[in-house]
């Protein structure tokens, strides 16, 4: 994709000479990955504009042509503002990148819960004029803190959800783990499935999901190990459950047997984002810095001599 750029309820790009040679139509759905009701959508309220004209979804452009999208229509929130500060780390009229704290619910799972990310992503669009649904692209759980993206249109979450099914969206954590793992790096490929004897925890199991998992160790300390980990898959619970799986919980992650030494909740953190821009093809790279108490973890088992 190329960049567009947002005016008001549009995205506006120019046609290139390589865009001539297929109808709009076509262009928008094959190349360029807009969802096909979409685009029929698009063509069928003359929200497609070519110079200021609305065409036809089988007429062909002209290269130098302004091309425009109304996209961008201003849509509910989806959930209640909350008007208390967001810590951002990535934003343009496209995406939207935020580092969330350990204890914060990503999005609202009952009817009572008012103060999720969610809610607070929309304090933020509400402050800064972006009148969108709220669309979190992937999750993270309540007790782990670190970077969550969002997508500002539906078109940016259609394109986004495919690249994160096409596994384009890297993700990298860092996680304290029990014990002190021989190997320097390795990979963990798995299956996980749902543990039938308790209403929220995963296992792993033959009859589960792919599940595929690297990590590499970045420190060692007394009776604990600094890791790294990136997910090829993005299944529930995956890191904690293949770190179990292995022998190595999580500390603090009591409900798959970590120990609650020095911190009271898992020790993960979502360190880094790194994707290709879908709207301009620019490497984004986005990093949130360890988070208070787990700052403090590592300078407490720093203290301690292996």
């Amino acid at each position: 994709m190329r960049e567009m750029q947002k005016d008001g309820e549009w995205l506006v790009t120019r046609l290139l000479e390589s865009d001539t040679h297929h109808p709009l139509g076509n262009l928008l759905r094959e190349d360029w990955k807009l969802p096909r009701k979409q685009v029929h959508l698009l063509f069928q309220h003359k929200d497609i504009l070519v110079n200021g004209l609305p065409v036809a979804q089988h007429a062909k452009g002209e290269a130098g042509q302004e091309l425009r999208f109304r996209v961008c229509l201003p849509e509910p929130f989806g959930v209640e503002t909350v008007a208390e500060p967001l810590d951002v780390r990535y934003e343009d009229d496209h995406l939207l990148v935020v580092n969330k704290s350990a204890g914060v619910l990503l999005h609202p799972t009952e009817k009572h819960h008012r103060h999720t990310l969610d809610h607070l992503v929309a304090g933020h669009f509400a402050r800064t004029g972006v009148q969108s649904k709220v669309r979190h692209v992937h999750r993270l759980d309540q007790d782990t803190s670190g970077v969550v993206l969002y997508a500002k249109h539906a078109w940016a979450a259609a394109l986004l959800d495919e690249l994160l099914r096409e596994r384009q969206i890297k993700r990298t954590y860092l996680a304290f783990v029990q014990g002190s793992m021989k190997t320097a790096r390795g990979t963990i490929n798995e299956p996980i499935g749902r543990d039938r004897n308790h209403p929220t925890r995963r296992r792993v199991t033959p009859s589960g999901e792919a599940a595929i998992t690297h990590y590499q160790v970045l420190d060692r300390y007394d009776g604990v190990t600094l890791i790294e980990c990136s997910l090829e898959t993005g299944r529930t619970h995956q890191i904690r459950v293949h770190l179990r799986h292995i022998g190595h919980p999580l500390l603090g992650d009591a409900l798959y047997g970590g120990k609650k030494m020095l911190i009271a909740r898992q020790a993960l953190h979502a360190a880094r984002l790194q994707f290709t821009h879908p709207f301009g093809g620019q490497l984004v790279t986005v990093d949130a810095p360890l988070p208070t108490d787990l700052q403090a973890l590592q300078n407490k088992l720093k203290e301690v001599p292996n």
